[in-house]
């Protein structure tokens, strides 16, 4: 392609807006933020960030399928089902039958990772703390409020014009010949880094 092609293309009224006005990387951009204050009291004590989600959800619940599990964590059931098998070895998680139904079985957290969890929520409780003296309690609460306002806006679109989400349970888009679309890798650390707001919000 020639320089003045490109410059027209590069001066071309693309119908986007702003790549700074982009939601998407505005929510990730604050979500990378924010992360960056607690990574390293995870890596204290040895858990990832998606791992560190995994005992979060499943504290104080008598357990969760691994499809509940999944959503509540914004992490896919594949990448969900390769690390509860680090988790159980090492002793915070345990997987448990369902009595009604000895086929299903629920992902429930030990002894062992409610110790853990108790071990690093004071360091969470600090940063939180220094957070809001920063950003102001009031605002940090209103901001959580206006992300599970547009989350659940979002959510309620219809379904023809909304791209479908593996966390749903709905069925993946097709292409022009009938065949299942890929569903990609999310955005930075794959689908593992959706939800910006479950990161932020204390349970």
């Amino acid at each position: 392609m020639g320089t003045a092609a490109a410059g027209r293309l590069t001066r071309a009224p693309w119908p986007l807006r702003a790549f700074s006005s982009s939601l998407p990387m505005a929510l990730l951009r604050a979500r990378e933020s924010v992360m960056r204050r607690f990574r390293p009291g995870l890596r204290d004590h040895g858990v990832t960030e998606q791992q560190w989600r995994i005992l979060r959800a499943l504290a104080g619940r008598a357990g969760l399928e691994i499809t509940e599990l999944a959503s509540q964590t914004c992490l896919r059931p594949p990448s969900l089902s390769r690390i509860l098998p680090d988790l159980e070895a090492r002793g915070l998680v345990a997987r448990r039958p369902v009595a009604s139904d000895m086929r299903r079985a629920v992902v429930v957290v030990t002894r062992g990772g409610l110790e853990l969890i108790a071990a690093h929520a004071p360091a969470s409780e600090r940063i939180y703390r220094a957070i809001e003296d920063r950003f102001g309690s009031e605002r940090l609460r209103q901001l959580l409020e206006l992300l599970g306002q547009l989350e659940d806006c979002v959510a309620r679109a219809p379904a023809e014009r909304r791209a479908r989400d593996p966390y749903d349970g709905q069925p993946a888009a097709r292409n022009s010949r009938g065949r299942r679309s890929g569903r990609g890798t999310g955005s930075a650390d794959g689908a593992d880094k959706r939800g910006a707001r479950g990161e932020a919000r204390r349970s």
